[in-house]
């Protein structure tokens, strides 16, 4: 088994604390340490930092960080505290970031719609900031673009999965031939093929906007995997590029 390095300890102990405080102590956290979409009233700064401590079950917390002390204490064996907590913060913000965006776009594309119909914009938040919509807008946008547009305003984002799936994208650059397994698949993948088997599936999911098994949504923010892991390789492109440099000849 991996030895726990210093900086996973401490993320691993944060998170259990949240975790227990915000279910059984402060469930006030809940209200403000979740990622909110920026237009709504809720939103606070601090969420796209706080977010990532934050997670939604047990088997949510239970999942992520076991994939912290897997992946984590080798990648941190390897950097060093420093840089290991550089790169998981940098993953989780660019998984708010990506996360954020497609809300944006799925909230204003039907905000869009209606305006062009003769609605106004701050009466389309007023209401959705009280939990409402306008019959109206049925005759103008369909009942999953409504849908849409609710959950995209009105959901939050919790978990470390952003930073977790960063963790994931690094493990396969430095280690692509190490074998990897899911539960139901009995045969470890290298993880070269692994992660971005994975990476596919979350973004046909989070297109499709269902789950693997079964109909309706996930309840996953499936981009904001995705945002993580993108960051992630554009971190490691950049580390490797950079180690690459300096020992040009011709430079």
């Amino acid at each position: 088994m991996n030895q726990i390095t210093p900086v996973v300890k401490q993320l691993l102990i944060v998170n259990a604390i949240l975790f227990i405080a915000a279910n059984f102590f402060m469930p006030i956290l809940n209200d403000y340490f979740p990622l909110y979409y920026f237009q709504n009233p809720a939103f606070q700064f601090w969420q796209p930092i706080t977010h990532m401590f934050m997670h939604g079950g047990f088997s949510h917390i239970l999942f992520n960080m076991f994939a912290l002390y897997s992946f984590g204490s080798v990648l941190e064996q390897i950097w060093g505290g420093k840089k290991f907590i550089l790169f998981y913060i940098l993953c989780g913000l660019g998984a708010a970031v990506l996360h954020t965006a497609v809300n944006f776009w799925q909230i204003h594309d039907v905000v869009s719609t209606l305006t062009l119909n003769g609605f106004n914009e701050n009466e389309i938040f007023a209401l959705l900031n009280s939990g409402q919509i306008d019959t109206r807008w049925q005759k103008y946008v369909t009942q999953d673009g409504i849908q849409a547009l609710g959950s995209s305003y009105l959901s939050v984002a919790v978990g470390a999965s952003g930073a977790i799936y960063g963790l994931l994208v690094a493990f396969a650059f430095m280690f692509p031939n190490a074998g990897l397994g899911l539960l139901f698949i009995p045969v470890p993948i290298k993880a070269k093929y692994f992660v971005p088997g994975v990476l596919l599936l979350d973004l046909v999911l989070g297109f499709k906007g269902a789950a693997i098994f079964g109909s309706g949504g996930t309840g996953i923010a499936h981009f904001a995997h995705i945002g993580g892991a993108v960051v992630g390789f554009l971190l490691m492109w950049f580390w490797k590029k950079k180690q690459f440099d300096q020992f040009r000849w011709d430079k």
